[in-house]
């Protein structure tokens, strides 16, 4: 006799799923529109009190300038990353779907959900429809979804 193997799936937890995503989508937004804005090292200067100091560096850290050029170049790479993925994960979603996100998420106005949907000509069942199945789509995209823990 052949047994049949079974496993459950575990089960995703929209509300905090959701939730992740229109982060996402929130973060990406603000990463636009604010751009970025260096950090700038400290006008002063403060000299080495050993010749030691002066070859290592103070206890060998990073100077004021290092670190200023370090965060800016990883920051600004951290923001790009967190655009680009997000803009990759919209692109791939039906037309319709994108649209709504879009409208919804990521132009800088915020816009609240029924002057979306009117906007796309869209019934307010057929628009939450379609921008919860665009939402799930994402969460996935993104790899952010949050299941339910196991018992």
């Amino acid at each position: 006799m052949v047994q049949q193997l079974s496993f459950e799936l575990p089960e995703i937890d929209r509300q905090a799923t959701r939730d992740a995503v229109e982060r996402a989508l929130e973060t990406a937004r603000f990463y636009k529109e604010v751009g970025f804005v260096p950090r700038m090292p400290p006008v002063s200067h403060s000299f080495p009190r050993t010749d030691a100091d002066f070859i290592h560096g103070q206890n060998n850290n990073r100077s004021a300038v290092e670190e200023a050029a370090v965060y800016n170049v990883d920051e600004y790479e951290h923001r790009r990353q967190v655009v680009e993925q997000v803009e990759r994960a919209v692109g791939r979603l039906g037309p319709l779907e994108r649209k709504i996100i879009t409208k919804k998420y990521l132009e800088q106005d915020e816009i609240p959900d029924y002057c979306v949907a009117t906007e796309l000509s869209l019934s307010e069942r057929k628009y939450y429809r379609v921008k919860a199945r665009a939402i799930y789509k994402l969460a996935f995209s993104l790899r952010i979804e949050v299941m339910h823990e196991q018992k």
